[in-house]
């Protein structure tokens, strides 16, 4: 374990128990249960893209990046992001095209074909949140949106006192 974060006490904890365990079998769930698997697969479509692949067309879409700054918020090295493009350029959904202020540099952006099965994922998304969210309330969904970002900051947090 890294230097900035040690083994919890036996018998001491912030959170109760029961909640760290509740909280804990959710994660799993959310990352790899059933219903994780076919949300993802509707999600996804009838494609052949990974998970990583429509990560990297999520980010893509926001705009052009450089393939060491694209490893870089994938939070993968630079070889998994070389296949990761390779993949998706064979796919014809992206394009490397060299950086106008330094040829050395290589960019990504989508193709056309990329920007539509990028929104054909957005709007699946966007419908798919639809439905789950219609069981709560605005502010229940606000509070959710607030907790899940502090959820992810203390994540963030915690992996940045393991390096």
């Amino acid at each position: 374990m890294g230097a900035g974060v040690s083994e919890p006490p036996v018998d001491a904890t912030a959170v109760d128990a029961d909640l760290v365990r509740r909280i804990g079998l959710a994660w799993v769930e959310l990352r790899r249960g059933p219903a994780t698997c076919a949300l993802r697969d509707y999600l996804i479509g009838d494609t052949e893209l990974e998970q990583g692949q429509m990560d990297a067309l999520d980010l893509l879409a926001r705009r052009d990046r450089r393939m060491r700054d694209l490893a870089a918020r994938l939070s993968i090295d630079a070889s998994t992001a070389t296949r990761t493009v390779s993949r998706l350029a064979d796919a014809g959904l992206v394009e490397r095209f060299p950086a106008p202020e330094d040829g050395r540099v290589v960019l990504v952006r989508l193709t056309p074909v990329g920007r539509r099965r990028h929104a054909s994922v957005a709007a699946r998304r966007a419908h798919a949140m639809d439905h789950i969210l219609r069981g709560l309330d605005r502010d229940d969904c606000a509070q959710f949106a607030d907790l899940v970002e502090r959820f992810l900051g203390s994540v963030a947090r915690f992996v940045d006192d393991l390096e």
